[in-house]
């Protein structure tokens, strides 16, 4: 038993809510049944004040008691309608700001909130659940609107130059070295919207996808240096060195999908990593639990950035002038999130390490 916890707290987080429901009932229940005393009390010393003048006398023939008893109705009426019109506003008073705050974020405001001093529990919830409704609904907007500004760059600059040197190719006069490199350019543009157009796709189905089917057990250890191959090309044209200190390891997961965590993340390394740097690789395993470390030297991200840099279409190189797309590091969050896991990032001394930790079945 938790010993910070009372005996027969209840640890079930959907009792907190119910809790505070049942308080809103409650204290409406006892607001009416205020009104019905205070009505009962005025009527009780009406009819003592009326006896005590003689108006009233217990026996009495020829008084008409139906009015009597007809005015204290409606004066009991009028009185505790007006008593429900000035008390009510006060438990009332949190649903009207709630009203106005919602019709704010209806027309666009997502800097609405909601603050209260109240004390009462279903007052402090119904303000609690408003305030990160609207803050994520800010930082919805806030990622859509990164996006789209992101995302058409993106597209826009490679069709740009794609456009601007095929035209420069078709009206010739020009030497043999400068057809040799506008072609390259559009080979370079036109593979980099290819493979913008693949990660987009990638992206997508992954992110619609809720469960893994093609969980199979094979040595990561191997996987990885097998990215590492892959993109051979890529890093010894920057003449980096590798540091890979790992034993052997196996995991039962998505070959397919933990493949492209490493292909993203290395790759990433050699872009980032100045040349003749140094990118090192290791695995370690806590209990049940494989945690990878990539770590490349070079600039670090900021940290008002890191938090940032696994939305997609999100660069930390803001003039856009690396190679990428911003896509990478959102699908590598997407997949160590399929696989119960999880992926950080820690900048520190010049070196920039990214650490994705995946259970081991």
């Amino acid at each position: 038993m938790d010993p910070k916890k009372a005996p027969g707290q209840s640890n079930d987080p959907a009792q907190k809510p119910k809790n505070t429901r049942f308080a809103l009932r409650l204290t409406l229940s006892l607001i009416v049944f205020a009104f019905l005393i205070i009505t009962m009390m005025i009527i009780s010393v009406t009819i003592g004040v009326l006896v005590s003048q003689g108006v009233l006398v217990y026996g009495q023939q020829n008084v008409d008691y139906a009015n009597i008893i007809l005015f204290m109705a409606i004066g009991s009426i009028v009185i505790g309608t007006l008593l429900a019109a000035v008390i009510g506003r006060f438990p009332l008073q949190p649903l009207n700001q709630m009203i106005d705050a919602l019709n704010k974020l209806a027309s666009g405001d997502f800097r609405a909130r909601i603050k209260t001093r109240s004390r009462i529990p279903y007052v402090q919830e119904l303000a609690s659940a408003f305030n990160k409704l609207a803050d994520e609904l800010e930082h919805t907007e806030m990622l859509r609107s990164d996006f789209v500004n992101n995302f058409s760059h993106e597209f826009k600059t490679p069709i740009v130059s794609i456009v601007g040197f095929a035209g420069l190719l078709k009206e010739g006069d020009l030497t043999e070295e400068q057809k040799r490199e506008y072609i390259d350019i559009i080979e370079r543009e036109s593979r980099r919207l290819a493979d913008m157009a693949t990660n987009v796709l990638s992206l997508t189905k992954i992110e619609n996808q809720a469960i893994l089917s093609d969980k199979t057990s094979y040595n990561l250890s191997e996987q990885i240096r097998s990215c590492i191959l892959l993109l051979e090309q890529k890093w010894s044209k920057k003449r980096i060195e590798f540091s890979l200190e790992f034993d052997e390891y196996n995991i039962h997961a998505s070959e397919e999908l933990t493949k492209q965590i490493w292909i993203n993340l290395i790759d990433n390394a050699i872009k980032f990593s100045p040349v003749g740097g140094v990118i090192g690789i290791d695995i370690t395993r806590y209990g049940r639990v494989l945690s990878v470390s990539i770590s490349n030297t070079g600039p670090e991200i900021p940290p008002e950035k890191i938090d940032l840099i696994f939305n997609k279409f999100y660069q930390a190189d803001e003039s856009h002038s690396a190679e990428g797309n911003g896509v990478g590091l959102a699908v590598v969050k997407k997949i160590t999130e399929l696989h119960n896991g999880s992926v950080n990032v820690n900048c520190s001394g010049g070196i920039t390490t990214f650490t994705v930790e995946l259970p081991q079945r």
